[in-house]
């Protein structure tokens, strides 16, 4: 009898190492793929910076335009993670299940981009009304007409990442991402500067090559599928044209919401940069050397937030609530301890850490090197509240919860975030520090409604007996 608690608590230990090892193997190869994103637009900026400030100035304009709607596609797109989840949770050997929703995940990414690519195209017209330079806005509104059609393409990759990542195969993904990113250097260097026999594009170049590159990516994806023998068998691009209007009302109902969520995370920066604005140009290059540093930490939490979806949504299919405990606990553990490394870093090293981007030693930095400190001090609790919040989202996401964590983050992002930071900023006379303190105090409370919610969930009836999804007569083979 004495040994019975002793031998319950080993198990629970031993049942926590296992998910911790199964989450690391899954988030750091999605860790790394979402840097080499990351890299691409890095190298973007890079070159085109090559062609003078207008060049980089236009680019820079135009592709905000774009990603913000590109990162509303990835949400839409990302719904069906947590199906796919949940379909090999329930029965691992499911093809058929698979197929359909990846199917309609292609139908998803083919119906967006109609009026995404109708919006981009008018791109100078928009940046017009919003006050830019003309000649600005007509330079981004050439980068963006080459740059548009990638939009499509990056999404039909992702649909096949988030295929790799349900199954748990996450290093193809990563691999690809790796050749995207010397791609796109090969392609941008000989179109944007007319290399290797190339025609000198200049900026219209650069959003050439972004289509190439991507191009390239969701060709590899698709040989991956059809030469690997695991992932061969679920003939992905069967009969894609069959419609299943059902399967594509699930996964509209899931994703829109994190669409939504995106939405409202990126713009809260884009506000934020605006309010930096408001207050002088040398809170706006601090803020861009803080954000920065937070933008490259982030990946690591946002790679696990996407790990959890798929470990909780395993469980989720099984209806099994002690793997749903132990996948989401796990990867929060994992996510918030890793941030709060890098909290402790951003604290004790804050000036050697803003001299990675701005030589400290020129006396006209010196503005921009002391509010970049200051920034960095509020970023290490903005760090933990961050982590938090996006990997308590991907643990949510795996039950299938989505609509009320949008909510959370318009709350949050906005009424707080914004409201708050504008708050400090300009009515307490905080400036730049003001609007850190109130974006690290609205990420916070959206972390803390996240994990409410979160140890909530069998109350709420969110983890219950989950029946198949049902199967129509009509439904495609």
């Amino acid at each position: 009898m004495l040994h019975q608690p002793t031998s319950a608590a080993a198990h629970r230990a031993q049942g926590f190492r296992d998910e911790f090892r199964a989450t690391l193997a899954l988030a750091w190869p999605l860790v790394l793929t979402n840097l080499t994103m990351s890299l691409i637009g890095a190298t973007d900026v890079l070159m085109v910076g090559r062609l003078g400030p207008t060049e980089l100035a236009a680019s820079s304009l135009g592709f905000n335009l774009a990603m913000l709607l590109g990162i509303f596609g990835m949400g839409l797109v990302m719904g069906a993670s947590p199906l796919m989840a949940s379909e090999i949770g329930r029965r691992a050997n499911s093809v058929r299940d698979i197929r359909r929703t990846f199917r309609q995940t292609l139908w998803l990414v083919a119906i967006v981009a109609v009026p995404m690519l109708a919006i981009l195209w008018n791109t100078g017209a928009i940046l017009d009304l919003l006050g830019q330079d003309r000649a600005l806005a007509a330079l981004a509104q050439d980068y963006v007409r080459a740059y548009m059609w990638s939009i499509p393409l990056f999404l039909a990759t992702l649909a096949f990442r988030n295929f790799l990542a349900a199954l748990e195969r996450p290093m193809w993904s990563l691999v690809v991402g790796v050749v995207g990113v010397l791609g796109n250097i090969l392609f941008n260097y000989a179109l944007i500067f007319g290399k290797f026999g190339m025609p000198a594009l200049g900026i219209v170049g650069a959003g050439v090559g972004s289509v190439l590159t991507n191009m390239v990516m969701l060709l590899l994806m698709v040989g991956v599928v059809y030469r690997d023998r695991q992932f061969r068998r679920y003939h992905l691009l069967g009969r894609w044209w069959r419609s299943d209007w059902p399967r594509f009302a699930q996964m509209t109902r899931i994703g829109t919401p994190i669409a939504v969520s995106h939405a409202f995370e990126a713009g809260v920066f884009s506000a934020a940069v605006m309010l930096m604005g408001w207050i002088s140009t040398a809170a706006v290059a601090a803020h861009a050397v803080a954000l920065q540093l937070a933008s490259l930490t982030f990946m690591v939490p946002m790679g696990l937030a996407q790990a959890a979806t798929v470990r909780v949504g395993i469980g989720h299919g099984r209806a099994d609530a002690h793997h749903i405990r132990r996948a989401g606990w796990t990867s929060f553990a994992m996510g918030t301890g890793f941030m709060a490394a890098m909290a402790i870093i951003m604290l004790a090293i804050p000036g050697t850490l803003a001299g990675l981007f701005i030589d400290r030693t020129n006396p006209a930095n010196a503005e921009v090197a002391e509010l970049a400190v200051s920034f960095l001090v509020i970023a290490a609790l903005f760090q933990v509240a961050d982590g938090a919040q996006v990997v308590a989202q991907g643990m949510l996401r795996g039950l299938h919860d989505t609509f009320v964590p949008m909510l959370f983050a318009l709350f949050g992002y906005w009424v707080i975030g914004i409201g708050v930071g504008a708050w400090l900023a300009f009515e307490r006379g905080w400036g730049g520090v003001g609007i850190w303190t109130g974006l690290a105090t609205g990420l916070s409370i959206v972390a803390v409604l996240m994990l409410t919610r979160w140890m909530q969930r069998e109350r709420l009836g969110l983890v219950r007996q989950t029946a198949p999804l049902r199967e129509s007569v009509a439904a495609p083979i």
